[in-house]
């Protein structure tokens, strides 16, 4: 019998596990010696558990920090590095390649024919070029939209895995009270809550062939609402794709969002009413380059305060979406928008508070604006955040972020939410491209 090919699965906690599962679990021909972790502090030291690896890793398999990656291959005498996480520059996964080719090994991408999911039910993907283009107001639009036509849908996110992965096997959330029984992190929340607020049923974990597959006995209908710039999980139907306007040069330029885009059914081109004409042009020529057969709808995410009063005129402290302002390389966000068009006196810049956890963010990221991420990956973060903004001397807070931010931190400062939704801006109409997926279907999905 040969000897197996020994795998080190570079990770952020999401595609890896999930490559693993479809690929590797239950091949006696390879054997996975450990996960690395990027992208998500306190991911690494854990291990990924015995009863999610199955029979071939009793032990289960340790999660390693990425910067030991030449140390893993000598230690593991390791044969082929897989790359498995998303939204990083096209450079950025050569120079891991490079240091993996460098002491031997060889390098693998794996794709969409061997990690996509099969559904019994029919599947919307909607998926974008990088971080921060607003997937999930599109995955709310289209969800209620179906709704309304009698269509039970699910919406299937991109996992979150930050907690207990074994009790994370399978997620269902249907109210804030299961949000709350699972421990759910400020990052989980923010995908979440926005979905339950809107009637959506949302399901995630670790095992996306179990996930799948308790969505399917609840609905007519899948919806895929993805994260950072991956491509599904399950294979869709119809797949829906997200540029940003405000970022025309960065449709091809990052890791896996140009195949994204190059596989997409349908372009959706956001922030129109932010971004410039010449821009917003410049953007659909560069997606018709790539993937000329893919309708293009264009699209805005207006931004409203509730309570724009309390905003004008005071000193205010901007927290925006987490994973937006970090790896998705936005320098502000939505709350930044509605605070300055709400006439706020001075922005504070978070800088000046901010320590521990927060201090570390931002030494990390330095393209960060003068806004405070909602990091809160653990309670050290959350603490770290409730804190900072305390300190800030602000005399209130906009919450560019998706979650309850007043409901999830113990803070002094009141809190305003400033809120965004989709809506068409010309281009072709999504509710067309939809009907005719949905009339393509046979046999059609039940309508109650």
């Amino acid at each position: 019998m040969s000897a197996k090919t020994r795998i080190l699965v570079l990770g952020a906690a999401g595609r890896d596990f999930h490559n693993f599962n479809q690929v590797y679990r239950d091949d006696p021909a390879a054997e996975v010696v450990a996960f690395t972790a990027a992208q998500i502090p306190g991911i690494a030291g854990r291990r990924y558990p015995p009863e999610l690896a199955g029979p071939l890793y009793p032990d289960g398999i340790p999660i390693e920090d990425e910067s030991r990656l030449e140390a893993l291959c000598a230690a593991h005498r390791v044969h082929r590095v897989v790359f498995a996480y998303s939204d990083v520059t096209h450079a950025h996964v050569m120079h891991l390649a490079s240091r993996a080719l460098a002491i031997g090994c060889d390098v693998s991408l794996l794709g969409p024919a061997a990690t996509m999911l099969a559904s019994r039910r029919p599947v919307i993907a909607i998926s974008a070029v990088r971080t921060g283009c607003g997937k999930s107001q599109v995955a709310r639009w289209l969800s209620a939209w179906l709704r309304e036509r009698g269509l039970r849908v699910a919406v299937l996110r991109h996992p979150m895995p930050y907690g207990d992965l074994a009790a994370a096997r399978v997620q269902r959330f249907a109210t804030p009270a299961d949000l709350d029984a699972a421990g759910c992190t400020a990052e989980e929340r923010e995908e979440y809550e926005p979905h339950l607020a809107a009637g959506n049923l949302v399901f995630a974990g670790v095992d996306y062939a179990a996930v799948l597959a308790q969505a399917e006995r609840e609905a007519d209908l899948v919806v895929w609402d993805g994260g950072n710039n991956d491509f599904p999980f399950v294979r869709p139907g119809l797949h829906l794709v997200l540029a940003d306007a405000l970022r025309p040069g960065q449709v091809d330029t990052h890791h896996p969002g140009e195949a994204v885009a190059r596989m997409a059914d349908v372009f959706v081109v956001n922030k129109v009413d932010a971004a410039p004409a010449d821009d917003v042009e410049a953007l659909e020529d560069r997606l018709r380059a790539l993937n000329p057969r893919a309708p293009i709808v264009r699209a805005a995410s207006p931004v409203k305060l509730d309570d724009e009063a309390a905003v004008r005129g005071r000193r205010v402290l901007v927290v925006e979406d987490g994973p937006t302002i970090t790896h998705g390389g936005m320098a502000s966000g939505a709350g930044h928008v509605a605070a300055v068009a709400a006439g706020a006196a001075a922005i504070v810049d978070p800088r000046e508070c901010a320590s521990g956890a927060l201090r570390a963010v931002f030494d990390a990221y330095p393209h960060i604006g003068p806004v405070l991420p909602a990091m809160g990956y653990d309670a050290a973060q959350r603490t770290d955040l409730a804190r900072c903004i305390d300190a800030s001397g602000a005399d209130v807070v906009v919450a560019g972020t998706p979650i309850d931010l007043a409901g999830l931190l113990a803070t002094r400062v009141p809190v305003v939410r400033a809120r965004y939704a989709f809506e068409q801006r010309g281009g072709a109409r999504l509710e067309a491209l939809v009907e005719d997926f949905l009339a393509s279907l046979s046999p059609a999905p039940p309508r109650s």
